[in-house]
This record gives C-alpha cells, sequence and structure tokens, in this order.
C-alpha cells in the first residue's frame, strides 16, 4: 500500500511541495506565525468557559477553559481567522493549534478521547486558510506547520525531589501520545512537522522517534521535520541542563530541515545562543523569540517595530532562515518582522562537523576527529568490571554507585561506560534507574554515555532514559544479518553512535582477516543499507587476553593492532574502540603488571589507530615510566616475541609484589612429605620432579591401595588449593593452566597401571574388553546466542589434563543440540558457558529443557556472567538433578570429581542443596523492593490440579476416623531416627565430605568427639527404653474434607453435610521470577474443591515420646549434671520425630492405604521420598500456630492422648510433634512466605478474629511493619 500523502494546493506531489519549501528558503528568509502568537490572539479574544465547551462538550465533566487547543472544535471559525491574519502579515508557514494536542496534556482536561480528531481538524483548518490565501497570492504558496508541543511532563527530571530517578512520564507513552498526535496532524494536511519549544531534549526524542516510526513503516510519506529547543535562561541551556550545541547533537539524527530556538527569551536575550547553533549546525535555522521579556503581569510589551528591529540583526548578520515570533507576537509583530528581514539573504549552512568527526553528546558535546587525543571511556560503571559497583547496584545503593561514576569523570573518563548485566539484576529497571539518576548530577551527566549491554532490551532501556546522544555497546552479526539490521535502525532511530564487536555467524574473530572481514561487511551493511553516518561506527574488534599459558593465545595483542591498522585504513570515517582489561585478565591481581601490559598496549594501538578504549582513566601507567625490565617483557608479550614471555611476565609478578618469593626458597619444599610435595607441585606448576612424587605416593599401598586413590587423594587436594587460591586472586589464569599440565603429567604416569588394574579385574570377572579408560565424559557448550569460548576452552583443557573426555560442542549451541549430544555421549557431566547476560536466560531454558527430557545428569554453570546466586536462584529450582555453579576452570576439575565419586556424591549434592537453599532464602530476604501479587491474582495462579482425571482422584482410606496410641513401643521407631538433628544439639557439624551421619564420625575436627557423645546417646538410649522410664502416645486421624478457596472444610462424616471444622490456610504472594512458572501455592491447593464434587479426606499426626522426660531431667539437674538433662530431652525430640515418621508411615501403607507397596529405606524416608506431605502448623507452608487449635479439636487430642497445648500453643511434653497429612502426589512442601495486609485481612475475615490477633501469630511473615 502506497503511503498516505496530503498534497497542498498548488502543488502536483508532497515531494514537489517539499523541494519548493527547502528551495525557497535557499533564495530568501521565510517567516512563520508560531504556537505562541496563536496564544496571544486566543487571549485577545476574551473567551468564556460556555464558549470554550460550546454545544459539543455542554456537558463534560472538567472546567474547559483555558484548553486552547479544543478551540478547533468549538470555535472552529476564529481559529481560522487567527490563521488568515498571520497570513496576510506575511508569514509562510503557519501553526496549528495543537500546542497541547497529546493525549498527556489533554489528560488535565479529560479529553484524551479527542486527541486524534483534534489534530486532524486543527491541520484541516490552517490547511484551508493557506488554500483560501493561495488564492489571493499565487506566486507565493502557504504552508501547514504541525506544531508538537513538549507536554506538560518531563521525561529527565523527577518531579520529587526525594526521589530524584522517578519520573512521572516514560519515553515509551511519550511516543505513544506523540504517534497519536502526528497521526491526525498528517491526516489533516500539514506540510512540515515543527517539534517545539524543547525544554527536555528526551521528550523531544520520544516525538522524532515516533515521527520515524510512521514514516520509516512506510504509513505516511515524509515531510519536512523542523525541530526548535528553549534556552531558559542567560545560562545558555534547556530547562533538562543541555547548551544549545549538546541539544542540536542529540536531536541531529533525525536530518531535520531546520533546527533553532523559539520562546522563552526576547530577541536581544536570545542573539548570542542562536549565533551558536547558526555556527554549529548544518541544517537551515529557524528562529521566533517571544515579544521582549514579560512585565510583572506575564504581558508583553515589545512593540510590532521594536521587536522588528531587534530580529532584523539576525537576518543581517545571516544567522536565520525561518525567522517569526511567539509569545506576544501579533500579527502586527509579524508584519513588521517581514518588512524588516524579508530583503536580507538567508543563511547559507556551514560544514556539517557530523560528516567528518564522531559528535557525542551529555549535557555538553564532545566532539572527537582524526587529531583527537584518545578518547577515555570509564569502565568502573560495570557490574562485571567492578565489585564495588556491582555491591551498590545489586544492593540498591544507587547513589554510592553514582559516586563511582562522578570519579571516572574526575579522573579523566570522557565517555562513562554503564553496564548492570547481571542475572540476578532486572537489567532493563537498573538501567534506567542509574541513568535517571545520572540525569541529575551535572558533573556526570555533562559527558556521554556508553550504554553497555549484550542484551538489547537492556540497551533500549538506557536510551529511553538519556536525552544526550549516547553510544550503544553493541551489536554485531553473530545472530545474522537480519538481526543486524533491525537492531541497527533502532539505534539509529534512537540517535546514538554505536560499537559493532567483530563476531559474525561463525563466532568470535580471533585472526586479523577475521576481525577485518566481519568489520567491513557490517560497515556495509551500515552504510549502504541503514544509512548511517560513517563517523557515528566504532568498530571493536576484540581484545582478547595474552599471556594465559596456552601458545594459541599469545598472538591475540598482534591480531587486534594489525587489525585497527586495516580498519582505519579501509573504511572511511569508522572509529576503533575495545575493552582494554580484557588484555591482562590472567595477572588479575597483580596490578603494577596489568597497569604496565595496558600502557604498552595503548601506546602501540593509539599508533595503529586505536581511537577510544574502555579503561579505568587513573589505572594507568606512564609508558616512559614503566621499569625497563618489565617494559621489556610487556612488549616480548604483546609482540609475541618470545614465547617464555608468560613465564617472565609471572615470575615477574611473584617476585615484586608483597607475596614475592625469594630464590633461596626455592627447593625447601623437596624436604616435605610426598603428599605436600605434590600439592607444592600442582600449586607452583612445577613438573620437574612430578612423576617422582607420583610414583612415591603410588608405592605406598597402605595409603593408596590403587593408583586412583593418588589421584583422588594428594593430587585432587592440590587442585583443590589451586581453585581457591585462584578464586581469591592469588593465582592467575596461567598459572593454573601450568597446573593442569602438572597434573596431566602425574596422571599419564598412573594411567598404565590403571589400566594394568582394568585388564586384571575384566579377567578376573570374565568381562568382555572396553575401551573406557577415562575417569567420566563432560560435554561443555556455549549457550546459543554466545560466541565467546575462551574460558570454556581452558575448562576443556583442564578437564582433559585430569583424564576427563571432553566433548566440545563449540560456541553458539542450540538446546536440543547439548540434549543430543548428552544422550549420545553418555554425558556424566554437562557444562554450560556464557558471558553475556542473554545467556543467563538460555541457561534457564536449557536446565528447563534437561527436565522436561527426564535427564538427571549433573548441570555445571560457568562463565563471567554467570554467579552462584543467579544459579541457585533461577536455574537449580528449573531441574532437579544437581546444579552447580563453578567460579572457575581450576574448580571444575574437584567438582566434577566429586560428583562423579561414588562414595562422595550424595553427600556432596546434599551439601550443594542445602547451600543452594541458603543462598536463595538470603536472596529472598535481602530484597527491599519484593514486589507482591493481589490475593485475588495469587489465587488465579495457584496450582491447578484436573480433578476430573483418574490419577488425580483422592483414594478412600481404609480407616476414616481417629486411632490412639497409649504407652507405643518405642523399639519399634529406632530404625527411623534421624541422628543428624541430634549432633546438632550438641553443635557438632562435620566438614564436606564428612558432615552428616555416619561420616561425621570422620571428621578430623569433630570426629572423635562425635562418637564419644554418639556412644554415650546409645547407652543412655538403651536404658531408657529397658527401663522404660520415658512412654509415648499418639494419635492418627483421617478424615473427609473438601477445600473451600484457601481453606480446608472437614465434615463430621461421609454424608459432608456437616462441618465439623475448618484449617484455615495462607498462599503465597511474594512476586517470583519472571521465568518461573510455578504456582503461588496453598495447602488448600492439594485437597479437591467442594464444588468439584469429589470425596477427598485430610489426616493428622500427633505424637509424643516426652512423658516422663522432664521428670528424667529435673533429676539429672538436681545432680548438677546438665549434660544428663540435655541428653535425655535430645533423645525425646529423636524419638518423638521417630514415631511421627513410622506413624506417616504406616499412614502411607496401611490405614489410608495410598502407597501400599511402599517399600523405602530409612534414609529415603528422611529424603522425602514418599508420596504426599506432613506439614506443621506454624511452620512454612502454614506458619500460623493458632491452627493447631483445630486440631486439637477435632481428634479430642488433649483428653485422649494426653498432649497439650499451651497458652503460647507450644506442646507439652516438649518432645512432642503434630501433622497435617496430604495424600496428593503433586502435594509439595514450600513456604508461604511473606504476605500483604490484603491477605491478613482476608485471613481473619475467614476466620472471624480481629486482624491484630492475626498480625500476633503471624509478625514473622508479614510484609509490613506493625
Amino acid at each position: 500500500m502506497a503511503p498516505l500523502s496530503t498534497v497542498p494546493k498548488g502543488f502536483d506531489s508532497r515531494q514537489a511541495a517539499t523541494k519548493y519549501i527547502e528551495a525557497e528558503m535557499d533564495k530568501r528568509i521565510m517567516f512563520l506565525d508560531a504556537i505562541g502568537a496563536m496564544g496571544t490572539q486566543i487571549q485577545d479574544l476574551r473567551l468564556s468557559e460556555d464558549d470554550f465547551r460550546s454545544e459539543r462538550f455542554k456537558n463534560h465533566p472538567k472546567d474547559l477553559k483555558g484548553n486552547n487547543d479544543l478551540l478547533v472544535l468549538t470555535q472552529p471559525k476564529a481559529i481560522y481567522n487567527i490563521h488568515r491574519n498571520y497570513l496576510l502579515a506575511g508569514a509562510d508557514f503557519v501553526e496549528t493549534n495543537t500546542f497541547s494536542g497529546t493525549a498527556i496534556a489533554q489528560a488535565d482536561y479529560a479529553a484524551e478521547d479527542i486527541v486524534y480528531e483534534l489534530n486532524k481538524v486543527a491541520a484541516e483548518i490552517a490547511r484551508d486558510a493557506c488554500s483560501d490565501m493561495l488564492q489571493e497570492t499565487p506566486d507565493r504558496p502557504r504552508f501547514v506547520c504541525g506544531a508538537i508541543g513538549p507536554t506538560n511532563r518531563t521525561c529527565s527530571i523527577s518531579p520529587s525531589v526525594e526521589n530524584p530517578s522517578f519520573r512521572n512520564i516514560t519515553f515509551d507513552e511519550l511516543v505513544a501520545a506523540y504517534t497519536e498526535q502526528v497521526r491526525g496532524l498528517l491526516d489533516g494536511g500539514s506540510d512540515v512537522l515543527l517539534v517545539e519549544t524543547i525544554f527536555d531534549t528526551l521528550n523531544a526524542k520520544a516525538a522524532l522517534f515516533a515521527i520515524d516510526t510512521l514514516f520509516e513503516d512506510g504509513v505516511y510519506e515524509r515531510v519536512p521535520v523542523f525541530v526548535s529547543g528553549t534556552i531558559v535562561d542567560q545560562s545558555g541551556r534547556t530547562l533538562s541542563g543541555q547548551t544549545g550545541e549538546a541539544f542540536i547533537t542529540s536531536v541531529a539524527h533525525a536530518e531535520p530541515l531546520a533546527i533553532g530556538l523559539n520562546c522563552a527569551l526576547g530577541a536581544n536575550q536570545m542573539r548570542p545562543f542562536i549565533q551558536s547553533i547558526s555556527s554549529f549546525t548544518a541544517s537551515k535555522v529557524i528562529c521566533y523569540p517571544n515579544a521582549g521579556l514579560p512585565n510583572t503581569f506575564g504581558e508583553y510589551d515589545e512593540s510590532p517595530e521594536a521587536m522588528a528591529a531587534n530580529v532584523s540583526v539576525f537576518a543581517r548578520e545571516g544567522l536565520v532562515n525561518i525567522m517569526g515570533g511567539c509569545c506576544g507576537t501579533t500579527p502586527a509583530h509579524i508584519r513588521a518582522i517581514y518588512e524588516a528581514c524579508k530583503d536580507f539573504k538567508p543563511r547559507v549552512p556551514g560544514p556539517d562537523v557530523r560528516k567528518e568527526k564522531l559528535v557525542l553528546s551529555g549535557l555538553e558535546p564532545l566532539i572527537y576527529g582524526d587529531s583527537s587525543n584518545f578518547l577515555n571511556i570509564g569502565e568502573r560503571c560495570n557490574v562485571a568490571g567492578s565489585r564495588k559497583f556491582a555491591r551498590h547496584i545489586i544492593n540498591n545503593e544507587y547513589e554510592e554507585a553514582l559516586a563511582i561514576a562522578r570519579a571516572q569523570v574526575e579522573n579523566g573518563g570522557q565517555v562513562i561506560d554503564i553496564n548492570v548485566d547481571d542475572g540476578m539484576l532486572d537489567g532493563e529497571a537498573a538501567m534506567a534507574k542509574f541513568l535517571n539518576l545520572i540525569s541529575t548530577e551535572p558533573d556526570v551527566a555533562k559527558v556521554p554515555i556508553m550504554v553497555d549491554s549484550s542484551n538489547f532490551a537492556v540497551i533500549e532501556a538506557g536510551l529511553k532514559c538519556a536525552q544526550g546522544k549516547c553510544i550503544v555497546n553493541s551489536i554485531s552479526l553473530k545472530e545474522g544479518v537480519d538481526d543486524f539490521l533491525k537492531k541497527a535502525a533502532l539505534v539509529k532511530r534512537y540517535g546514538a553512535a554505536v560499537v559493532v564487536m567483530a563476531f559474525d555467524e561463525e563466532g568470535q574473530a580471533v585472526e586479523r582477516e577475521h576481525k577485518f572481514r566481519v568489520c567491513e561487511r557490517s560497515y556495509r551493511l551500515l552504510v549502504d543499507r541503514v544509512g548511517f553516518n560513517p563517523n557515528d561506527i566504532i568498530f571493536d574488534p576484540n581484545i582478547l587476553t595474552i599471556c594465559t599459558g596456552m601458545e594459541e593465545h599469545n598472538n591475540y595483542g598482534v591480531e587486534f593492532i594489525d587489525a585497527t591498522r586495516d580498519i582505519k585504513a579501509r573504511l572511511p570515517g569508522a572509529k576503533v574502540s575495545g575493552g582494554v582489561s580484557n588484555l591482562s585478565f590472567s595477572f588479575r591481581g597483580k596490578e603494577n603488571v596489568r597497569q604496565a601490559m595496558h600502557s604498552v598496549f595503548l601506546y602501540h594501538a593509539i599508533k595503529a589507530g586505536m581511537d577510544m578504549g574502555i579503561v579505568n582513566p587513573g589505572f594507568l601507567t606512564i609508558y616512559d615510566e614503566i621499569p625497563k625490565d618489565l617494559l621489556q617483557i610487556c612488549e616480548d608479550a604483546l609482540w609475541n616475541r618470545d614465547p617464555e614471555a608468560t613465564e617472565k611476565l609471572l615470575e615477574y609478578a611473584q617476585t615484586h609484589g608483597k607475596d614475592a618469593v625469594q630464590k633461596g626458597e626455592a627447593e625447601a619444599w623437596r624436604a616435605l612429605p610426598v603428599t605436600e610435595r605434590l600439592k607444592h607441585a600442582l600449586v607452583k606448576g612445577i613438573t620437574k620432579h612430578v612423576v617422582e612424587d607420583t610414583e612415591e605416593a603410588r608405592l605406598d599401598k597402605e595409603r593408596y591401595p590403587r593408583p586412583l586413590n593418588v589421584i583422588e587423594g594428594p593430587l585432587m587436594d592440590g587442585m583443590s588449593v589451586v581453585g581457591d587460591l585462584f578464586g581469591a586472586g592469588k593465582m592467575f589464569l596461567p598459572q593454573v593452566i601450568k597446573s593442569a599440565r602438572v597434573m596431566k603429567k602425574a596422571v599419564a604416569h598412573l594411567i598404565p597401571f590403571m589400566e594394568e588394574e582394568r585388564l586384571a579385574r575384566l579377567k578376573e570377572l570374565d568381562l568382555a574388553e572396553d575401551d573406557n579408560i577415562y575417569n567420566g565424559t563432560v560435554v561443555i557448550a556455549t549457550v546459543k546466542g554466545d560466541v565467546h569460548d575462551i574460558g570454556k576452552n581452558i575448562v576443556g583443557v583442564v578437564l582433559g589434563c585430569n583424564n576427563y573426555r571432553v566433548v566440545d560442542l563449540g560456541v553458539m549451541t542450540p538446546c536440543e543440540k547439548i540434549i543430543e549430544a548428552a544422550v549420545r555421549e553418555k554425558a556424566d557431566v554437562i557444562g554450560l558457558s556464557g558471558l553475556i547476560t542473554p545467556s543467563l536466560d538460555e541457561m534457564i531454558h536449557v536446565a528447563k529443557e534437561l527436565q522436561r527430557a527426564g535427564m538427571n545428569t549433573p548441570l555445571l554453570i560457568g562463565g563471567a556472567t554467570t554467579s552462584k546466586t543467579h544459579t541457585a536462584v533461577k536455574i537449580a529450582p528449573r531441574y532437579e538433578a544437581p546444579v552447580m555453579h563453578v567460579l572457575d576452570a581450576s574448580r571444575t576439575v574437584v567438582v566434577v570429581s566429586n560428583l562423579l565419586d561414588k562414595d562422595l556424591r550424595d553427600d556432596f549434592i546434599a551439601e550443594l542443596k542445602e547451600e543452594y537453599e541458603e543462598v536463595r532464602e538470603d536472596h529472598y530476604d535481602s530484597l527491599k523492593d519484593r514486589r507482591y501479587l493481589s490475593l485475588q491474582e495469587s489465587r488465579d495462579k495457584g496450582l491447578q490440579i484436573d480433578w476430573t482425571l483418574a490419577e488425580n482422584l483422592p483414594p478412600k482410606p481404609n480407616m476414616v476416623g481417629h486411632k490412639v496410641y497409649e504407652d507405643y513401643d518405642l523399639n519399634q521407631v529406632l530404625p527411623y531416627i534421624d541422628w543428624n538433628p541430634f549432633f546438632h544439639v550438641w553443635q557438632l557439624r562435620g566438614k564436606y565430605p564428612n558432615r552428616g551421619y555416619p561420616k561425621l564420625f570422620n571428621d578430623a575436627t569433630v570426629g572423635e568427639e562425635a562418637r564419644r557423645v554418639f556412644d554415650e546417646a546409645q547407652a543412655m538410649l538403651k536404658d531408657l527404653l529397658v527401663n522404660r522410664r520415658i512412654r509415648a502416645s499418639a494419635i492418627v486421624s483421617i478424615l473427609p474434607a473438601n477445600a473451600r478457596g484457601d481453606d480446608i472444610v472437614v465434615y463430621t462424616d461421609e454424608s459432608r453435610t456437616e462441618e465439623a471444622g475448618v484449617y484455615y490456610g495462607l498462599r503465597q504472594q511474594a512476586e517470583k521470577d519472571k521465568e518461573s512458572s510455578d504456582a503461588y501455592m496453598c495447602l488448600s491447593d492439594f485437597i479437591a474443591p467442594a464444588k468439584s464434587g469429589v470425596p477427598d479426606y485430610i489426616g493428622s499426626i500427633a505424637a509424643s515420646a516426652g512423658f516422663g522426660v522432664d521428670e528424667l531431667a529435673a533429676r539429672y539437674e538436681a545432680e548438677n549434671d546438665d549434660y544428663s538433662a540435655i541428653m535425655v530431652k535430645a533423645l525425646a525430640d529423636r524419638l518423638a520425630e521417630a514415631l511421627t515418621e513410622k506413624l506417616h508411615q504406616d499412614m502411607r501403607r496401611e490405614l489410608w492405604g495410598f502407597a501400599p507397596n511402599e517399600s523405602l529405606e530409612t534414609q529415603d524416608l528422611l529424603s522425602i521420598k514418599y508420596q504426599g506431605i506432613r506439614p506443621a502448623p506454624g511452620y512454612p507452608s502454614q506458619p500460623d500456630h493458632a491452627e493447631k487449635t483445630t486440631m486439637w479439636r477435632l481428634g479430642n487430642i488433649a483428653e485422649s492422648t494426653k498432649i497439650e497445648l499451651t497458652d503460647s500453643l507450644m506442646m507439652h511434653p516438649g518432645a512432642s510433634v503434630c501433622a497435617l497429612v496430604f495424600a496428593h502426589p503433586k502435594s509439595s512442601y514450600f513456604a508461604v512466605g511473606k504476605i500483604t495486609k490484603e491477605q491478613v485481612e482476608d485471613y481473619a475475615a475467614r476466620k472471624r478474629t480481629s486482624v491484630d490477633a492475626v498480625e500476633t501469630w503471624l509478625r514473622p511473615i508479614l510484609s509490613y511493619d506493625i
């Protein structure tokens, strides 16, 4: 469909009219009436409220007087006459009466619904005036300027002094409002679009974004665009703080036919600023000042003659192409201006600085050309590069983070790089908040912003908050041409320069030729297809890490410098940048070496044409001040002239830091025991004696009966130390590689012996030959969307050196390929790597798909942007198999070894799950701005069970009612005792791999004491049972029940006609991760609703092994034997829990009978591998202790078992347990978490109690203070 086009009278096409306007501006000064002049004329009409309303809006709910735009609908003749009077006075352009013609501004009058009509009619009235005028002056066509005002909101300034990052309007809301207005203006026949009276450039950028979108989408044929800002005072800045030059830079991407100033100032005050604009832009210049400054009554006194004399100076000096008047200017003023200026020649635009230089802006412009010095881009406002900055952003300490940005500018940063890519952050929200805050800090906001993210949505969020001309970092061809062009077009529409990474569909460009090939291809697409200004293109040909210990990395510096020369020579206008700190990443923690490496690199890269770099400007050494020995090593390392350069840098780092090693100490380690020698060799990367030391260990059959024991023992101990040191920044990447090679040499010595042992075993067992000599198979991949693989490759090397078979799937690996490879290769472990933030979402996707595929292969997560917290909170909950974050390559071996060791695996996984659960709890507890769903939203997202399916139908119990157990034989529960909490009472906690019972006894620190306490416990336990010193009783209930909303109704009998009681439920409300589809749980979800007609049941247990305990404890205390008093209570607690475990099993197998064939070991029972759950009132799934009273009343528990409730609802005797029992296979434990006041009030109403009473019991889970 052809674009819509309204052709002005007197022309045969829209293009012809535009060409006429352009040509006429070259011949003469043209004249404009201006919207402020329209306002002046409307004031003179002295219209009443009734005049504004007319018949159409007679019953409108709000006052309409003052809504001048509305007059195009209620007083169209008056508006037509005003246009005609200005045209008669000499105006070439008349502005539509639509200064407040957006839904945002019209909301003040509750007139949002008429915005399109208002703008369309306004343009039609102005069009009629121009067409009629053409009849009188056929040789001088007149044109309609569609007036687009700034709205009454500002996108760059907070309306709240207390909250400077708050905005009461968003960029997207402005774009939507402007789109509606522009559609009306164009449909009504506007010849020009005038974005005017700009006090906040970000608002104007939103208008220009909307205009360009309509044109680019092909909906409308292009018309010229004029842009006019407002300098508010003699500072020469807009209200949002920009200088005139910065303002021009920020909107120049829209290629306005004319740009200039209007309003706020009279001609005399405006002259120096219009002069600056005239000298800075290659566009035509438009100027329409006020009729002087307002008097004390807000009126304008400057006469037409006086104003004409003042503005004629602009014309005489050749500063303008379009002249007019704003507030206070009448048709007489315009006539006087026309007569005074019509004979002067129009301004002749000068050269466009943007054609020769990169021009950026914050509050002030930044111009970078070939003769400019190196451009420092401050790097410390990056969560991946600065732990301090990351900590502040994650902890919502934005003022502290702003101080880091300020320091970057003070230290010489000319552009500030902002990156908030972290898996635990809402990147879009964090970027918007920080940039909004920056705009309030002039010392920082004065410089341009580099919006840095691997997630384009985060980049867009940043661009929507920056009024200046930014740099986008980055886009690339890795996702293909279509994606590249789409993003590039958006970057251009936002008015930003762009960094293009040297990536393509093949991956990261490493060699010079590949780097240039990718950059050249990107350049041609940007310039030829998108229309990008070559000077706004910045290439990052990938500064990669050298001196890693891997030979293939040694030439990376040379490749970058050579590629830079090619780009500067063959891609005109393009700039070159890069992240300098990447070069020296191997030596993190050794800052003297890193500074020297950076300075040497920049010294040569700048000579080759590198224009800018992301660096810490306060973290550079002057090239000539680098110590000569270090300088020589760095030069050799950069230019790859010395194969020993890495070793020499390592030696220099070790001998010139605070941990420097004296040469005299070098061989002292040879006197250590063999286990310590092996550890030392691994940590120091010494291969000289490793074979003889490994052999010495192998021959020690008492300690290491098998060759494999040497690997699992001293060698893995050494690698654990390597991992700890690297994680603490005390070892460097090349050292880790050296350690891996030491390990490889040791393992290679042991492999023949292991093979000999394997063959002997095959022969002994009469088994067939196999070729599996590896410790295990690990499938590793960089996930889809990510092309970074250096870290993954190092992991592969380290694992390979430790005798693991590594299947490397490469980069950009789709999820399905990872799963296929894991199945095909019979992977023991899967490793996912990623550097950019979108990779985190892809890792979550992979985890979900692994779960869906029924896999149980452990999953390792690694890469620069990953973290333990993100893994624990976002990835691990999606996959039931072990999921673990691995900080670096050196730790991978230890982790994989523990996961594959059948003796260590279970404890390792148990500790991992416990640790990650704590991480999740800490994370959610730390959230200051946790969002909560409304109670209805939570209910809508509750667990949905289809009760019509056979597998979901509740089984009918074998027993309905109560069963009381008096004086239960506690000998029956001994196999059910969980001893781990017993040791916690005594604060006896072992360390992995000896953390739990019974391995605790092997712990070097507490093992002996734990064994002693356990033996004494066994003696006391025997005495308690043989001599019947304590007694137990219990009750089990299974009763008819159905769910009613969040509550569970218990019936008196199977007829379900009479309620016996109600268990009241609480539902989760804290918003879950956006990636999560988890239900918002309530215990009632596990019971069939009454309305389903499906009969269901609920069980309960109350059990005590504490009868007689208080008396025994009192006796021990009277004898000053506190130890025995604590012991008897601890044992009684264990027996009570064991009794409950036994009774629950009896319910599943017999009394209820929904799992009659269940056969689980004790450890399986303790690991909750059975069907159903038994949550206790007062605990996470139902945190209200008061619900115990219902249980006690329904079962008559106090009378039947003598287990009583105290006033505080604790059970007596103390060694007692109570729980509800749910049978449904989909029932699971969960924590209600924090709840809102809304749920508290609803819960209190259902319980028919006061809110105060509920808040007393639920205080720990309230999301608000009381």
